[in-house]
């Protein structure tokens, strides 16, 4: 598992976010504060306070882990 943080300070951000994730056959949580949630899920991630930063777990190995960082390059923080 390896875990980033990222930004998703716009509604446009997040839709594009979870298009890219969905491509994805791994799974994903965010993580804010005390909750956890699918990061697949664009109503999950509207349930999240959006004006900080958020944690994103990755769930796949290493190498798969990286191939999906540069995908994410635009939303890290």
């Amino acid at each position: 598992m390896k875990t980033v943080q990222i930004s998703l300070n716009s509604i446009d951000k997040v839709k594009s976010f979870v298009n890219e994730i969905t491509k994805f056959d791994f799974d994903f949580d965010l993580v804010s504060g005390r909750y956890v949630i699918d990061a697949k899920s664009i109503m999950g991630i509207f349930s999240l306070d959006l004006s900080k930063a958020i944690n994103l777990n990755i769930h796949a190995e290493n190498e798969d882990a990286e191939k999906i960082i540069e995908v994410l390059k635009p939303y890290l923080v």
